[in-house]
């Protein structure tokens, strides 16, 4: 049996390892076939020539990471390890290889590495580069959204465009605008939270704050398209299962000479008066085979928020079909 040892030094052993050494843990749980032995500030690793490489490699990626921004989270090791570090119900390890050519999209403050962690999002990384106009469809926590925001953010920073626009429909769920407090912008800025949500993890908030304000990115409801020509910019439709019609085509019809657009929504989930048919459903059906158009489906194996998530979305997909 071989040895491998590893000076930790340079780096806080209590960020590698994590709250009650739970990040060790995972670790060892992505190398079963060596043995791992931390004292201090030195990692001893134990196993046959070919493990050893093989760990020394991809634990090189998670040391470089806490060197760099030491800070390391749950989510970071399963990025920077290629593999799902989470459990499946009888609470054995899930570890999923990684997908092929999966680098980084954006690199966000703190540490945060965003990065397409499905085939699925793969492909939408992979479509815009050679499509202007995106659809990702799919359910909850597929990660549609957060992708797409994180792509623009990448054509931002590369200075491939001047602006990214982020648009949502304000439709009710259940609720009332009319009974929410403050003016317009403090009306609609709940329905735009999630859009904020993806943007605060890849964008220091100090600069955010000065794109915002100075209009380099716009988050807007879908009204404040109409009339205008967005060009030189991203512009991404969330939520578009809640367009009518004639509000999809008119964003659609936006489009200037050097945009790009993504739309995103999840025709399950239509908060549509129950008599108006989704505009998104009828986008589908008709833009199906116009070249430089792409649609990708997501599904519940896209799922990258809780394990349960998936559970909860196969459990009312087994009501529908009843």
């Amino acid at each position: 049996m071989n040895e491998l040892r590893i000076d930790l030094e340079n780096i806080n052993p209590v960020v590698l390892w994590g709250p009650n050494n739970d990040y060790l843990e995972l670790i060892k749980r992505q190398f079963p076939k060596v043995k791992m032995v931390a004292r201090g500030s030195e990692l001893k690793v134990l196993g046959d020539e070919t493990e050893l490489m093989l760990f020394k490699n991809r634990f090189e990626k998670v040391y470089n990471h806490v060197e760099k921004f030491d800070a390391l989270s749950a989510n970071d090791l399963e990025t920077l390890l290629g593999a799902s570090l989470f459990t499946d119900s009888s609470g054995s390890s899930i570890l999923e290889a990684p997908i092929a050519g999966s680098e980084p999209i954006v690199f966000g403050p703190n540490g945060i590495v965003v990065k397409a962690r499905t085939a699925n999002q793969r492909r939408m990384v992979e479509s815009i580069n050679k499509n202007d106009i995106l659809f990702a469809i799919g359910p909850a926590g597929t990660g549609k959204t957060y992708t797409a925001v994180a792509l623009a953010v990448r054509a931002l920073k590369n200075k491939e465009i001047k602006r990214i626009i982020l648009t949502r429909p304000a439709v009710e769920a259940g609720e009332n605008l009319g009974f929410l407090p403050g003016d317009m912008k403090e009306k609609i800025d709940p329905y735009l939270r999630p859009l904020y949500d993806a943007l605060d993890d890849m964008i220091p908030a100090d600069k955010l704050k000065l794109y915002i304000e100075n209009r380099t990115i716009e988050v807007a409801p879908l009204a404040f398209m109409r009339g205008r020509t967005l060009d030189n910019c991203f512009v991404i439709l969330d939520e578009a299962q809640n367009t009518t019609d004639m509000q999809l085509k008119m964003f659609l019809t936006r489009m200037g000479p050097t945009a790009k657009f993504i739309v995103t929504g999840d025709i399950t989930q239509v908060d549509l008066p129950k008599k108006m048919q989704s505009g998104l459903t009828s986008a589908l059906r008709i833009l199906t085979d116009i070249k430089g158009i792409e649609i990708i489906y997501l599904n519940g194996d896209d799922v990258v928020r809780h394990k349960l998530v998936r559970r909860i979305l196969e459990a009312y997909g087994d009501i529908q079909k009843q």
